[in-house]
C-alpha cells in the first residue's frame, strides 16, 4: 500500500491533477490487476448476503415506495435495463440501483467496516450490478468492479472521519461506487476522475438522518448515493466535468465540511499492480441491528441462559455498559437522544439504541429482524422497566481498541456490569461479535447460505432459492449478458405491484 497525503490547497497553488486524491482513486480503479481467489470468494459471499436482506425486505414500506418509483421509469436507451429484487420487471440502471439499494439497507443487516469512519461497503453492489446488467457485462467484470468499490470505500473509511463533522457516511460511498462502475466499464482515468468528483459533490449530507427520531431516509441514503454514482458516471462519459480539486480545494469538501483549511489526512491506497484486498477486512452481521450492537446481542444471549435473574426488572438495580466512544455517543446513552428509550420510537431509532437492543436480547435470548422490533415487543411493560435501567459509558481502553489498526485487537464490544437489587454484581465482557472473523462462530460460505435460506423462507420458492445460490457460486463463469440471473424472484403473491404509493411519476 502507498500513503496518499491529502491537504487543503489555496486556489493559486493549482495542485496538479495527478496529486489529487480523486485522481489516485481513479488510477486504482483503472489498474488492470487481477482479483485474488479469496477476494473473489468473499465477493460471492457478499452478493449472497445482500440478496438475503433485500428479499427479506420486499414487503416493507420503504421498499414498496422505492420500487414503485423505479417502475415509473421505463428501461433507458443504450441497454437492456436492470432487475429489481423480487420481481421480473426491469427499470433503468439508476432507478434499479435506487430500489435495490433501499432493499439492501432497510433491515440494517448486511456487511460493515468501521475505522475512522463507518460504512456498509455492500452498498456498492446495487449500483455496480445494475449498470453491469444494463450493459451486458460478465461475472468476471462484475467481480473486478466490486473489488474496486470495496477497496476504495474501505481506504477512505480508514483515514477520513465524516461523522466527527456530522456528515453522513455515504459521502465515501458515492465516490467508491462511481470508481467501481469505472472499472466495470473499462473507462479511462480522466473519466473516472470526473465521475468520482461528481459523485462526492452530490452525496455529502448531514448525519441528522441517523440522529434523534431516525426516519425511513436511513435506508434511502445509500441508495441515493448509488443512484448519484450511476448518474455521475453517465455525465462523465458524456464529457461533463466535476469541481476540481474536489477534496483539496480551498472551498472543497475537506476545507468546509471536514477538518478545515489546516486539515491533513493520509489515505492508504494500493500501489499500481497491487491486488485489491480490502473486502477481506470487512465483516457481515448475524443480527439485524447497527454493527456496534452485534457483540452486545451475542453477550446478552449468553447472559440470558447463564443469569436468568438479570432479565427480571424487579431484581435488577442497574445495568452499565462500558464501551467505545463511538458506541456510547452514537447508539448509547451518550447520544442524549430520549428516543433511544422511547417504546413508541421508530424501528430505525430502536436499531440504533444499545439500551433497547441489549434489553430485548437479554430477555428473549435471541434476536429477530422483525419480531424484536415489533411495537408490542418494544412496549412490553417489563421490557420498558428494565430498558430504563440500562446506561452506557465510554471506556478509554475500548475506544483505543475500536480505533486500533491492528485487526487482531480491534474491538467493537465492551464490559457490562449488572447490579441486582440484593447487591449481587454480574460482570462479563465481549470484544467482537460471534460472526466476526475473530469471533466465536465466524461466518463462512455455509453461514451466508444459511442466512439466505432462512430469510428467503416463505418468500421465495425452494427451486428459486437453489437456482440463485448456484448462480452466485458460479459468478466467475457468468457470460456477458447473464448478470440478471443474480436477481431473486419472490414467490407468487408475495409482491403486489399495485400496492405502491402514488407520487409525481
Amino acid at each position: 500500500m502507498r500513503d496518499h497525503d491529502v491537504r487543503v490547497h489555496r486556489s493559486e497553488e493549482q495542485v496538479p491533477r495527478t496529486d489529487q486524491l480523486a485522481w489516485s482513486m481513479a488510477e486504482v480503479a483503472t489498474d488492470p490487476v487481477a482479483v485474488e481467489p479469496e477476494v473473489q470468494e468473499m465477493i460471492i459471499n457478499r452478493i449472497i448476503d445482500n440478496a438475503s436482506v433485500a428479499i427479506a425486505s420486499v414487503g416493507r414500506a420503504p421498499i414498496v415506495s422505492a420500487r414503485s418509483q423505479a417502475l415509473s421509469h421505463p428501461v433507458s436507451t443504450g441497454g437492456s435495463g436492470a432487475s429489481i429484487v423480487g420481481i421480473t420487471e426491469k427499470s433503468s440502471p439508476e432507478w434499479a440501483a435506487w430500489a435495490n439499494g433501499v432493499a439492501v439497507r432497510e433491515l440494517d443487516f448486511h456487511d460493515t467496516f468501521l475505522a475512522a469512519e463507518y460504512s456498509h461497503p455492500g452498498d456498492n453492489i446495487p449500483p455496480i450490478l445494475a449498470v453491469g446488467e444494463h450493459l451486458g457485462s460478465s461475472g468476471h467484470h462484475l467481480i473486478r468492479a466490486l473489488a474496486t468499490g470495496y477497496e476504495l470505500q474501505v481506504d477512505l473509511v480508514r483515514a477520513i472521519s465524516l461523522h466527527a463533522h456530522k456528515i453522513d457516511h455515504v459521502a465515501h460511498l458515492g465516490p467508491s461506487a462511481a470508481a467501481g462502475i469505472g472499472t466495470l466499464l473499462g473507462l479511462d482515468t480522466e473519466t473516472v476522475f470526473q465521475a468520482i468528483g461528481q459523485a462526492l459533490h452530490t452525496t455529502t449530507a448531514t448525519r441528522q438522518s441517523r440522529k434523534g427520531e431516525i426516519s425511513t431516509w436511513k435506508a434511502h441514503a445509500p441508495a441515493f448515493a448509488g443512484k448519484m454514482a450511476v448518474e455521475s458516471v453517465d455525465r462523465a462519459m458524456r464529457g461533463q466535468t466535476s469541481p476540481v480539486p474536489i477534496y483539496e480545494g480551498e472551498d472543497g469538501v475537506i476545507a468546509w465540511l471536514l477538518d478545515g483549511p489546516e486539515a491533513h489526512y493520509t489515505v492508504p491506497l494500493p500501489v499500481l499492480g497491487e491486488t485489491k484486498r480490502a473486502i477481506l477486512d470487512t465483516y457481515t452481521k448475524e443480527h439485524s441491528a447497527e454493527y456496534q450492537a452485534q457483540a452486545w446481542i451475542d453477550l446478552a444471549r449468553r447472559l440470558h441462559t447463564e443469569h436468568p435473574e438479570a432479565t427480571d426488572p424487579s431484581q435488577v438495580d442497574s445495568i452499565l455498559i462500558r464501551t467505545s466512544h463511538h458506541t456510547h455517543y452514537v447508539i448509547g446513552s451518550g447520544a442524549n437522544d430520549p428516543q433511544k428509550y422511547d417504546p413508541t420510537a421508530s424501528r430505525e431509532t430502536l436499531d440504533h439504541s444499545i439500551p433497547y437492543i441489549f434489553t430485548v436480547a437479554l430477555q428473549d435470548g435471541t434476536w429477530h429482524h422483525v419480531d424484536s422490533y415489533a411495537p408490542e415487543r418494544a412496549g412490553r411493560r417489563d421490557t420498558v422497566a428494565l430498558w430504563q435501567k440500562v446506561a452506557t459509558q465510554e471506556d478509554p481502553e475500548w475506544t483505543r481498541r475500536y480505533h486500533s489498526q491492528d485487526l487482531a485487537e480491534k474491538a467493537f464490544g465492551g464490559d457490562v456490569r449488572i447490579t441486582l437489587v440484593d447487591g449481587t454484581v454480574i460482570e462479563d465482557r465481549i470484544s467482537v461479535a460471534d460472526a466476526h472473523p475473530l469471533g466465536a462462530r465466524p461466518f463462512t460460505r455455509a453461514q451466508y447460505v444459511e442466512k439466505f435460506r432462512s430469510l428467503a423462507d416463505g418468500l421465495v420458492e425452494s427451486a428459486e432459492i437453489d437456482r440463485f445460490l448456484e448462480t452466485a457460486a458460479n459468478l466467475p463463469d457468468l457470460a456477458a449478458g447473464e448478470l440478471g440471473r443474480l436477481n431473486v424472484r419472490a414467490a407468487t403473491g408475495v409482491v403486489d405491484l399495485t400496492a405502491g404509493p402514488k407520487g409525481l411519476f
